[in-house]
């Protein structure tokens, strides 16, 4: 019986064995290869394995190509944008950096007024080649590589504190420092709100997270936040030859692009769209008030916080490609160990205190200015903000499909073909005043941009004398 059995088994046996002779790259056929020339990939070997010559020539190509891939993206960002530095004189963020004033999405040419673009269809808009080209999908800087790349902020701060270097040798990050986040941002907590912002004035990583935190938090929690500032490998940031650092790199932690809990602006591409030239730029989202929200992911297909801890780890790292990820040193946390602990963490995180609003959300009419009272009608009555943005947090968790391809026709834009873009996540508008720029791939500069932007899409959203012109700000309430 035991020899029937393995006799039998045999053709299996040869099919196994077949299989493993691809996946690992075997060649038992009767072709015979020259050992190749010096920088190059062997034909039997997979096409991720990068020798050192290679890497070195990979250096020196991007390196020749960096200035000129900077030139052009930013000829892209000029053309679009009013890119000046004009503080606003209505508000700051939470711990005082100022707000970017106007709208800086420049109009088309032939077009007046926002008002005049407001009142045309979008039909005639797209027929007409009218839609502000600020308003066209974001690329990334080089979007035929594309992969995680962070604000100068950052990449000097995780240097100076933990001799980490973060910036790439090919690319650096392209928005102007005055349209981001303040950095650091302050840190708020659901359990200790009476502290205010926990953060000390210091980004919290793996050398200081203990001193901050001790005492706010309990061990399972701290243990939590211990993994959210720990390094680990990434695409582009490894221990390996095909990496975008000059010297191997110990990886990037969540709180790199997750800063404090809250966002620094980094930039990345999604993972989960091919082929490269459909992948859309994503900017970093807010970790704050996630214990509110149902949808994570950059197609918000995640319905739990632990769902979207584990799944940065093992394919948004990576470009959702876990075969190059075990090569590079996936990290798999463990669900009950190290995952609840993280995700716990994040749902500690609370949006910044909004004093003039009551326990449902809404303006206390007895804080709140004339300007402020009359933005708030307009957001639940004409604008119609609130069918998506519900208070009290002013999110509905639901998706929607903008439908921005009735504004204009697909068109290649330095390497990323601008389509319909699909529905994406209603996001918390609580805490929005500290999270600039706007819209999943940071498009929109400033809240102006946002309101003018929005304003296009529901067709006849408000009347001519209702809208918040351009050149007022809108009140930065919530």
């Amino acid at each position: 019986m035991y020899y029937s059995r393995w006799i039998l088994s045999l053709p299996v046996l040869t099919s196994v064995v077949t299989v493993l002779a691809c996946v690992l790259g075997l060649n038992f056929g009767s072709a015979v290869y020259a050992d190749p020339p010096p920088g190059q990939v062997h034909p039997s070997e997979p096409a991720m394995s990068v020798s050192r010559e290679a890497f070195a020539a990979v250096v020196k190509k991007m390196k020749a190509e960096k200035e000129q891939i900077r030139q052009r993206h930013m000829h892209l960002l000029q053309e679009r944008y009013d890119l000046s530095n004009r503080p606003s004189d209505s508000g700051t963020m939470s711990r005082g950096k100022s707000l970017q004033a106007g709208v800086r999405a420049k109009l088309p040419a032939g077009v007046s007024s926002w008002e005049e673009l407001a009142g045309l269809k979008p039909e005639e808009i797209r027929a007409q080649g009218l839609w502000p080209k600020g308003f066209l999908p974001l690329p990334h800087p080089n979007h035929n590589e594309g992969g995680m790349l962070f604000p100068k902020s950052q990449i000097d701060e995780v240097m100076k504190q933990e001799k980490r270097n973060l910036a790439r040798f090919d690319l650096d990050f392209d928005i102007p420092d005055h349209f981001m986040p303040e950095f650091p941002p302050a840190v708020y907590l659901t359990t200790r709100s009476d502290l205010g912002d926990v953060s000390q004035g210091k980004v919290v990583t793996l050398k200081n997270y203990y001193d901050i935190f001790e005492g706010i938090l309990n061990p399972k929690q701290l243990d939590g936040v211990r993994l959210l500032v720990t390094p680990f490998p990434q695409q582009q940031f490894n221990q390996t030859h095909d990496r975008r650092t000059i010297e191997a790199s110990a990886g990037v932690t969540c709180f790199d692009c997750h800063v404090n809990g809250h966002t620094n602006g980094a930039t990345h591409l999604v993972g989960d769209m091919r082929p490269q030239k459909f992948r859309n730029r994503i900017e970093v989202p807010s970790l704050r008030g996630v214990n509110i929200q149902r949808l994570f992911g950059s197609q918000r297909a995640l319905k739990t916080v632990e769902d979207f801890t584990e799944f940065e780890q093992r394919a948004a790292y990576f470009d959702g490609d876990t075969t190059t990820a075990i090569k590079k040193g996936m990290n798999i946390l463990d669900r009950g160990s190290q995952v609840h602990v993280m995700a716990e963490f994040q749902e500690l995180l609370d949006f910044p205190p909004a004093p003039k609003l009551d326990i449902f959300g809404k303006l206390d009419p007895e804080k709140a200015t004339e300007s402020e009272l009359k933005g708030q009608a307009l957001f639940f009555g004409k604008a119609k903000c609130a069918a998506c943005h519900t208070a009290p947090f002013y999110t509905d968790n639901l998706m929607h499909n903008l439908k921005t391809e009735r504004f204009y026709k697909p068109q290649m834009v330095l390497d990323h073909m601008a389509n319909g873009e699909g529905p994406s996540k209603t996001f918390p508008l609580r805490g929005i005043k500290d999270s600039p720029p706007y819209l999943h791939d940071g498009r929109l500069l400033t809240l102006e941009d946002t309101v003018e932007f929005f304003d296009l899409i529901p067709v006849n959203s408000t009347s001519d004398y209702e809208r918040i012109h351009p050149g007022r700000s809108p009140e930065r309430i919530f």
